[in-house]
């Protein structure tokens, strides 16, 4: 039996953002399969899992101890940071209203309505052209739903009928936008906020309520539903084909990234000037002057431009749409035989806990070696993979020869196989930040082998034994910094290692370091490092990850 909660603390809250990564992992390929709006891209659910899997981080970093404020305000920055897409921008904007009704301690009856009427002003706020049959219907029919009861009420049947009625909303945004009509489909983003809604259910009454699946249908059973050849388009009254619902637009291309420093008025601006350039537009804030900015757009340099204009521009991403908007068949095996077609798996020799979930939120798939690995494992799980198509990050696991040889075995059963030249797991990170699946692969091999080549990396060891370097002799229980694989530094303690190893691998410049820290660090042992750089080196970005590898005390990137 578990316990029905009269309030959520940061234990619960812990559990609710949990649970929503499990929840968006677990139906991410539903969600995604239907992504028909704002264009059907297939990715819905892969942005909302990987959205909560950035606040999950982010509350990790804020300690075990932290209380309900510290949690509810890690959650917001950090998916504001790590926003994906539109969908990913807009639900950041419901953990920001977390936060913010979390800040004066546990939330109850009072502060899920607040809560939920918060996000509903933030959300209209970010998004530049609000659209009936999506999330923010979803949104707005929970706010509805909170409003009319009581702030007596139970929070077990608040939040219970607060997910009936988010449910009920999603079944009917089939009715009320076109595409979602034409495709027989709900709305991919609403049913996403749903599911979270849901997992708020299950931490509070300890069960999720029963949800019914969704597919979409397959061609004859659409036009069954249907019953009409064409239709007219919203792109210039062009018809549109029962097989395709295709646009009049140019191909285009996703453009998303965080700017920090401006206020209300600048991020406005940034707002309506997006606008003029593309669609699709939201900006949203995490409260504390960073901002996501999420655009569709003809023109991603003048997109990455407006957002330089507007404060200190980070982490853009930029993607390619496979298709013109709308211009992918409606027809799901067509679909996916087309996704099929131009994949590319990405895999990854990862050692560390910490590290391996830092890859797969990036999209790669990970062959742990914490210990000294054969390279048929390798080989094994190169042949597993589901496309032809599959780029390797080694990251120092293995020896050249043997990657030769394992990349011939591969191309023998049938895999195109690219191994990228990255020597360690901070170098992987940099490519993986540039990956873009709408390439060629030989474009983003060669895109994302420039990111690795670019990243100079150095590590923290302690000796084993006593031995000559370059720099001298180290005696056991000696701290030993890499540059690359040459031992350029010894000193008696880590941090003093630590902060010399930094100088020199800045020494000839960098805008940001990427410290990840290893199993064997002490637990404080990044922070003492990203506080050197600050002071040390002003104007370079810190980035602390925990990696967990075995061996190394910290790994060092420099960009």
């Amino acid at each position: 039996m578990v316990d029905v909660l009269e309030s959520i603390d940061a234990a619960a809250l812990r559990r609710w953002a949990y649970r929503c990564v499990d929840s968006l992992t677990a139906r991410c390929d539903e969600i995604d399969a239907l992504n028909v709006f704002p264009i059907p891209d297939s990715d819905t659910g892969t942005n909302l899992m990987f959205t909560f899997r950035a606040a999950v981080e982010s509350m990790r970093a804020a300690g075990p101890t932290a209380d309900a404020r510290a949690i509810g305000r890690a959650l917001a920055v950090g998916a504001v940071a790590g926003a994906r897409g539109n969908s990913g921008v807009i639900v950041s904007q419901l953990l920001r209203a977390v936060a913010e009704a979390s800040a004066d301690g546990p939330l109850d009856t009072v502060s899920i309505q607040a809560m939920l009427r918060r996000a509903k002003v933030l959300v209209a706020a970010a998004v530049s052209v609000p659209v009936e049959g999506t999330m923010l219907t979803v949104l707005d029919a929970a706010d509805r739903e909170a409003s009319a009861h009581d702030a007596n009420v139970g929070l077990s049947t608040l939040v219970v009928d607060i997910a009936e009625a988010t449910a009920r909303a999603v079944d009917s945004t089939t009715d009320q936008l076109a595409e979602l009509r034409e495709a027989g489909v709900v709305d991919a983003g609403a049913l996403g906020l749903s599911v979270i809604i849901d997992a708020l259910v299950e931490v509070v009454i300890g069960r999720t309520p029963p949800r019914r699946r969704y597919r979409r249908p397959h061609e004859h059973e659409r036009r069954a539903v249907t019953g009409a050849s064409n239709v007219s388009s919203e792109c210039g009254g062009a018809p549109e084909s029962v097989s395709g619902y295709r646009s009049s637009r140019p191909l285009g291309y996703e453009v998303v990234y965080v700017v920090h420093g401006p206020n209300d008025a600048r991020a406005a601006k940034l707002r309506r000037d997006l606008a003029d350039i593309g669609d699709s537009v939201v900006v949203a804030g995490d409260g504390s002057g960073a901002w996501s900015a999420h655009v569709h757009t003809t023109d991603p340099g003048s997109a990455v431009d407006l957002g330089i204009a507007a404060g200190d521009v980070r982490g853009v991403r930029i993607s390619c749409f496979g298709f013109s908007e709308f211009d992918a068949a409606v027809s799901p095996r067509a679909h996916d035989e087309a996704a099929l077609s131009v994949g590319r798996d990405i895999l990854a020799l990862v050692a560390g806990e910490g590290a391996a979930d830092l890859y797969v939120q990036e999209g790669a798939t990970v062959v742990r070696c914490d210990e000294a690995i054969d390279s048929s494992v390798l080989h094994r799980a190169i042949v597993g993979m589901k496309h032809r198509e599959v780029l390797v990050l080694p990251n120092g696991a293995l020896s050249a020869q043997e990657l030769v040889a394992v990349g011939a075995a591969a191309r023998a059963d049938g895999k195109d196989v690219v191994m990228l030249p990255c020597s360690a797991m901070v170098q992987g990170l940099a490519a993986l930040a540039v990956h873009d699946a709408a390439r060629a692969a030989v474009d983003d091999a060669f895109t994302m082998s420039e990111a690795a080549a670019g990243t100079r990396w150095g590590s923290l060891r302690i000796a084993r034994e006593r031995s000559l370097t370059w720099v001298g002799t180290c005696e056991p229980g000696d701290c030993i910094g890499l540059a690359g694989q040459e031992v350029v530094i010894v000193a008696a303690r880590p941090l003093d290692a630590g902060c010399r190893l930094i100088d020199q691998l800045l020494a000839t410049g960098g805008e940001m370091v990427t410290v990840l820290v290893g199993a064997e660090a002490s637990e404080d042992f990044g922070d003492q490092l990203a506080e050197y750089v600050a002071g040390a080196h002003p104007g370079v970005d810190v980035v602390v990850y925990t990696g967990g590898q075995p061996g190394d005390l910290v790994q060092f990137g420099v960009e």
